[in-house]
């Protein structure tokens, strides 16, 4: 099975002002598709060539012989779920179940966006924050580099990506302003209500 770019989820320029078609041209179009190419170079004549993008993550993780399958399956994983993640006039508070649940479990949505906010910011260098169903309960995480929460049982519902080139060019270096505008305008609450179900 030879893995592909999945297409986004919607048109380059729709995220914009937010986040810009140049920024997506490269994130989508470069980084993205950099790592189904080199996914599909690695596991070439070897017994994952033939495997699901899930399972192939799943055989490599904590095998350092495999980091090289395992950091790039992950990627291609967490960035789809990235573009889902977000939508076009996105953002504020979600609705139904997934409100409910965060009420209960997180202590209402100003905390979970400041629980958010702080592991997105927190999170050093590369990497992913995440609300995440744990054991059945909401959970806010993060994950460094290309670690991702399904390699640790964990059912993600909706993330940010804070690597520096899924903002740079429209934020430069102000991470803050990126996770804000990520949770104001951007954030796919119902995609996150369908993960939930």
């Amino acid at each position: 099975m030879s893995h592909v770019l999945p297409p986004l989820p919607y048109g380059l320029e729709a995220l914009a002002p937010h986040i810009t078609q140049r920024t997506l041209e490269i994130h989508h179009g470069k980084h993205h598709n950099a790592y189904v190419t080199n996914l599909n170079k690695l596991v070439a004549g070897t017994p994952l060539e033939k495997s699901s993008l899930e399972d192939t993550l799943q055989a490599a993780k904590g095998d350092a012989t495999k980091a090289g399958i395992f950091n790039n399956a992950a990627q291609i994983w967490n960035h789809t779920f990235y573009w889902n993640s977000m939508k076009p006039k996105g953002g504020g508070k979600p609705t139904g179940d997934l409100l409910s649940k965060i009420e209960k479990e997180l202590g209402g949505y100003e905390k979970f966006a400041e629980e958010f906010t702080a592991a997105a910011t927190t999170q050093f260098g590369s990497g992913w924050a995440w609300l995440v169903l744990d054991g059945g309960k909401l959970k806010v995480t993060k994950t460094g580099n290309a670690d991702t929460p399904i390699a640790h049982g964990q059912k993600p519902l909706v993330t940010i990506d804070v690597w520096e080139h899924a903002y740079y060019l429209d934020f430069q270096n102000r991470r803050p302003d990126y996770i804000k505008t990520f949770l104001e305008s951007l954030i796919n609450w119902d995609f996150a209500a369908k993960n939930l179900k």
